[in-house]
């Protein structure tokens, strides 16, 4: 009988290598067009590559550790190796969070319609977006500078008290100082991004009704609506931002759980990293679907509609 530890890391396995490939596809392709094809280069792959740039490195930095834990392998790391793998964990994570903001903002204010009091940003937000990611990257890797402080190689598995802690890492509870001050940045951060993505959310919801309703009286614009770019991207996001506040919560509360836990479970702790690598592997599959300049993808594509007609 397969123990629950080996399934995990079959999980593990095919999420990470499914995950990991989906989102280097994709941050190739943008690479790509900056470099060789910047006629086709489109204001959102900016924000997009540094998205897929930051899922890859979750996927890879939470999965290969996993991976070889449920396996029985022993991964020996002294202090330095545990404080780069969850210090880039905290961080990429945080990246994903507020990229995905940011993109919910930036297609909000594309399907502005021309006569709306924010229309004026339409043509400003592409200015915006290389500052606001430089900012993403430096606010958070400030905010998560406490854990390397705090972090170390755990070399008794059975060790227990408040931290957070994996087979082979630990991160001991900071003084209630400096807790206090961590948690309220990181909390206040968190429910600012993710106010704006709900914000952002229903107004692009309230925009697509309003148009459907318009268009409703005129068959042919309604067909057209439904293959708009605009309208099917927006669909993508709506379904990516929902995903993310999903599994952001449920990560986060299984993450609060385990650091205030006496006794330690580190099969909880898998399930968690799993449950919060899910949006990283989804993201990556609904921006494929969307994206047109994948030769392979447009093919595939054209022959569904094909023989679905």
């Amino acid at each position: 009988m397969i123990s629950s530890d080996r399934i995990f890391g079959i999980f593990f396995i095919f999420q990470t290598c499914i995950g990991f490939m989906g989102n280097s596809l994709l941050f190739t392709l943008y690479m790509y067009t900056f470099l060789i094809l910047p006629h086709k280069k489109k204001p959102v792959d900016v924000i997009l590559a540094h998205l897929t740039l930051a899922n890859a490195l979750t996927l890879i930095f939470r999965g290969v550790p996993n991976i070889m834990s449920s396996f029985g392998i022993k991964l020996e790391m002294n202090d330095t190796g545990c404080k780069t793998v969850l210090y880039i964990q905290r961080v990429t994570r945080s990246i994903s969070l507020c990229t995905t903001a940011l993109q919910s903002t930036f297609q909000a204010l594309t399907i502005t319609p021309s006569d709306h009091k924010w229309a004026w940003l339409k043509k400003k937000i592409s200015t915006f977006i290389q500052p606001s990611l430089l900012f993403f990257w430096t606010i958070n890797m400030a905010i998560y500078s406490v854990i390397i402080l705090k972090t170390v190689a755990s070399r008794n598995t059975t060790e227990g008290g408040i931290g957070y802690y994996t087979a082979s890492c630990k991160s001991s509870a900071y003084d209630r100082q400096t807790s206090s001050i961590f948690l309220s940045t990181v909390f206040i951060r968190d429910l600012f991004f993710l106010s704006l993505m709900t914000c952002n959310s229903i107004y692009m919801v309230n925009i697509l009704f309003r148009h459907h309703r318009k268009a409703q009286h005129i068959r042919s614009t309604i067909q057209s609506s439904q293959s708009s770019p605009e309208n099917k991207a927006t669909h993508v996001i709506l379904i990516l931002v929902s995903c993310f506040v999903f599994f952001y919560w449920t990560n986060t509360f299984f993450t609060v759980y385990l650091v205030y836990l006496a006794k330690k479970n580190y099969q909880l702790e898998k399930f968690s990293n799993f449950f919060s690598s899910c949006y990283p592997t989804i993201c990556s599959f609904f921006l494929i679907k969307n994206e047109n300049r994948i030769p392979g993808i447009h093919i595939m594509k054209t022959r569904i509609r094909i023989f679905s007609s």
